[in-house]
């Protein structure tokens, strides 16, 4: 049985989870589809300003201390190695770490730095927004799937 501290964590791990998947599954849904739907100069320059935002405390705190969260989930799991929940807690921290976290760093973060060097108002730009809110967003779903459910192998742990 999980409990104490150990208990705390690992509900604090499934809500910050959930909470990405929450922020992530809103791009997915209908902040990209409408920045796509925009003249390409105007979606671009919304986009450039919303990664930029994006870096500010609150959002940060929350997807960042997800990540910290799961690493110390998969550390403390291994080492008191409990009777329950040691398979849903590893996946849920590998889940985060890898699909969500990982995925942000190798995939969404790089796009995001080529796209704010580029100027918007550039005729060739337009073709290059098209790419970008293709491959972003695809690996953006795989985001919102991968904190999902990290979040819900978190709480199935607990029961």
């Amino acid at each position: 049985m999980i409990e104490g501290p150990y208990f705390v964590l690992v509900v604090l791990s499934a809500l910050a989870s959930g909470l990405v998947a929450g922020a992530f599954i809103a791009f997915s849904t209908f902040v990209m589809p409408a920045l796509a739907a925009l003249p390409p100069a105007q979606g671009i320059a919304a986009m450039q300003s919303i990664n930029v935002k994006a870096l500010t405390a609150g959002f940060m705190a929350v997807f960042m201390g997800a990540a910290g969260l799961s690493a110390v989930v998969a550390v403390v799991t291994f080492v008191l190695w409990p009777d329950d929940g040691t398979v849903e807690l590893l996946l849920g921290s590998a889940l985060y770490l890898f699909g969500s976290f990982g995925v942000t760093v190798v995939a969404n973060v790089p796009r995001n730095d080529a796209l704010g060097k580029i100027d918007a108002q550039a005729p060739q730009s337009a073709e290059y927004w098209r790419t970008y809110v293709s491959e972003w967003s695809l690996w953006n779903h795989i985001r919102v799937g991968a904190s999902l459910a990290a979040s819900a192998s978190f709480i199935l742990a607990l029961t």
